[in-house]
């Protein structure tokens, strides 16, 4: 039993301080206060001061904190330890009592949590790996165009299968690789979410398993949309008509294309401030133009032969210090978005920049017996074990020079002509 004593009075609490020990040391000091028995102050050496019930609770002794003096009076401290006492008594555990609540309440505060804050939270986490700055913006904007009107202000804890229809039905069809992107997003957010303990039901965003057994899949619905290109047959006369015009634009357009790249690769990305091609990338003595990993869709560093067209020029163009690009935009700066697709507009050639890659893939497969992996190379489409394989084996860097030597002729002389009945087989058999 506690030991009962004279109940203090406020003024006395007040002027409780700490013991010091033999070695003249401070140390954490209990005072018996009395008016209910087990009732202490607890002195630190810092001076702070705090409330603790010992009692027997189911047979074992349990201390149990009552707040901070003189937060909680002594007064309050008194009724507080009394009340405990009569749970007590009732056969309820006040310490677990305590505990149960702050579970709830903990439980409570994690599943209010909305979907628009859900998405914040996953989008600033998750553009710490974006590779392209641009992303965190593009699920941004998707999610907050189709999913927010419907799931917006819903707890996290509270998405079901009719949220996500009403995000899902009105886009599944009509544009479809959009539908297909929210639906992702919105699988992967409520997946983190689960995973942080904001909700514990099934997944319905989930595709697999769950979602593919609610709509059509979409490689039965989407009609695929390729870049416009160019026809082989067009590609001579085009890159006539494109050798006589002068300016940046014009020559940064000829390089894409003799050595089939993208357009970042060549001029960059304005955007996201991301730079073209500089001198530095071109070996002039090798006759190869190296491009960073950073501007490449693969994050692989590019290696490029030049052609005797695409080192002639490169020679016509204005020098620079090692750092300045090749291609570069008014006053050097970054070329615009539309610089090379403004100029194809001016040519009244409705293509893509890109869809010149897709020129040179059906010239490499249609016209050439050079083994696929090489034209895959010559893309930067490392996408399979052949191409895996032929980045082992030096990225096949002599068959690719020979592959873009044929490819130069061809976009200005078009096919090599053949003797009668002989048909000229272009590559494989150099």
């Amino acid at each position: 039993m506690p030991k009962k004593v004279q109940p203090m009075a406020a003024l006395d609490v007040k002027r409780l301080t700490c013991a010091t020990g033999k070695d003249g040391k401070p140390y954490n000091t209990l005072h018996a206060v009395g008016g209910v028995s087990g009732l202490l102050l607890q002195v630190t050496p810092s001076g702070a001061k705090s409330w603790i019930l010992r009692t027997l609770v189911g047979g074992k002794r349990r201390p149990i904190g009552l707040g901070g003096y003189p937060d909680v009076s002594l007064a309050d401290a008194r009724k507080k330890a009394q009340e405990v006492k009569e749970k007590i008594a009732q056969g309820i555990d006040p310490v677990e009592e305590r505990k149960a609540a702050r579970q709830a309440l903990m439980t409570a505060r994690l599943s209010s949590l909305t979907f628009s804050d859900a998405m914040t939270q996953y989008i600033a986490m998750k553009s710490k790996e974006f590779k392209n700055p641009r992303q965190a913006q593009q699920w941004t904007n998707s999610l907050s165009t189709y999913a927010l009107p419907h799931v917006g202000k819903v707890p996290v804890s509270d998405i079901q299968l009719p949220h996500i229809k009403a995000v899902l039905d009105p886009i599944w069809e009509s544009t479809t690789e959009t539908a297909k992107r929210v639906q992702g997003r919105l699988e992967k957010i409520l997946g983190w979410a689960a995973i942080h303990g904001y909700r514990s039901a099934e997944n319905p965003a989930r595709w697999k398993g769950y979602l593919d057994e609610v709509y059509p899949s979409p490689s039965k619905i989407t009609k695929k949309k390729h870049h416009e290109a160019l026809g082989l047959e067009d590609i001579p006369e085009f890159m006539k008509s494109l050798k006589k015009r002068t300016g940046t634009a014009s020559r940064a357009l000829e390089f894409l294309i003799l050595t089939s790249s993208r357009t970042n690769e060549v001029i960059g990305d304005k955007r996201i401030g991301k730079h073209g091609i500089t001198w530095q990338e071109i070996d002039f003595n090798k006759r190869v133009w190296t491009v960073p990993a950073a501007r490449m869709k693969s994050g692989k560093i590019h290696r490029v032969p030049l052609t005797d067209s695409a080192i002639d020029l490169l020679e016509q163009m204005q020098p620079g210090a090692p750092e300045k690009m090749v291609f570069p935009g008014p006053n050097g700066a970054i070329p615009s978005n539309n610089f090379l697709s403004a100029l194809l507009k001016r040519m009244e050639t409705p293509v893509t920049t890109h869809g010149f890659r897709s020129t040179f893939k059906d010239w490499a497969r249609e016209k050439t017996a050079y083994a696929d992996e090489v034209s895959e190379l010559a893309l930067a489409h490392v996408n399979s074990d052949a191409t895996h394989a032929a980045y082992a084996r030096s990225e096949l860097i002599d068959k690719r020079r020979l592959l873009m030597n044929d490819w130069e002729y061809f976009c200005y002389h078009g096919e090599a002509e053949s003797d009668g009945d002989n048909v000229v087989n272009i590559g494989g058999g150099r």
